[in-house]
């Protein structure tokens, strides 16, 4: 009954920006909307989240003052800003939606789109 689809992801230099996009069909307006990632070798971790009640948002620490995630509700999407890119940020970027408002806690989220993979160049 959910669907999420990201879009935007290729191939970028460091310092670069690139925009992230997702489309949110379904069910999912109260749900905690978030991006994920996973570099080769690395474990899924928590790049960003944001609320449906007020929108307030939160961030890893490693992409705190870089990244930025917002929504569109009038279009179904949410989008995550990537500026001042780097190589370490290489990585399949997901999309996820959970019920609880506990960002924090990845197995709760229920949903994920397909991913779009994130290159970054030195």
């Amino acid at each position: 009954q959910v669907q999420l689809v990201e879009s935007g992801g290729g191939l970028v230099q460091a310092g670069g920006s690139l925009r992230l996009s997702c489309a949110v069909s379904g069910r999912t307006s109260t749900y905690t909307k978030a991006w994920f990632r996973q570099a080769p070798g690395k474990e899924r971790e928590f790049v960003a989240a944001i609320f449906w009640s007020g929108g307030s948002t939160y961030y890893a620490d490693s992409v705190k003052g870089r990244f930025t995630i917002s929504r569109d509700n009038a279009k179904d999407m949410v989008y995550l800003q990537m500026n001042s890119l780097k190589p370490e940020d290489t990585a399949v970027y997901y999309c996820a939606v959970q019920a609880s408002g506990r960002y924090y806690l990845q197995h709760e989220y229920r949903y994920w789109g397909q991913g779009t993979q994130v290159t970054v160049s030195s």
